[in-house]
């Protein structure tokens, strides 16, 4: 197996095809949504509708990330998130990336784009939370990274 911290470009890549592969599921989250309240546009359900838009990609990055340590799209580039010693990430873990990820992203991607300067060409909430992304070109999805520990 060769597994290895994964460059700027596979995981570039992997965020662009996440976005299109969440159309869909924001599409049917807010379908439903729509068919339960007939409304998402007044003072109190706006909100309420953000929020479960909100609850719906928690849902599917947290699932993905500790059933597997990896979403559809970081199957296709072969991308696998873990600790820094190449264990699974635990739920406050993956919790707390999502949410710093979403917090990189409002400053216009800030968070994503630290990884051009930072030494290990991480993005910030894999930083802060203790969290990489490693390629795994030849593993089967069932092998974990190899430890980083030296």
């Amino acid at each position: 197996m060769r597994s290895s911290l994964a460059g700027l470009w596979p995981r570039f890549a992997s965020l662009g095809y996440e976005a299109i592969l969440l159309v869909p599921v924001l599409f049917v989250a807010a379908y439903l949504f729509l068919a339960l309240t007939h409304d998402a546009s007044s003072t109190l359900m706006r909100p309420l509708f953000q929020l479960w838009l909100l609850a719906v990609l928690a849902a599917y990055f947290l699932y993905c990330w500790l059933k597997g340590g990896r979403t559809l799209a970081m199957k296709t580039w072969h991308l696998r998130i873990a600790r820094i010693d190449g264990t699974p990430i635990t739920p406050p873990q993956a919790l707390a990336r999502f949410l710093l990820a979403l917090w990189g992203l409002l400053p216009l991607g800030a968070g994503f784009l630290w990884a051009l300067i930072d030494r290990d060409r991480q993005f910030l909430h894999d930083r802060l939370v203790g969290t990489r992304i490693f390629t795994t070109l030849d593993a089967k999805p069932s092998d974990p990274p190899p430890s980083l520990e030296r």
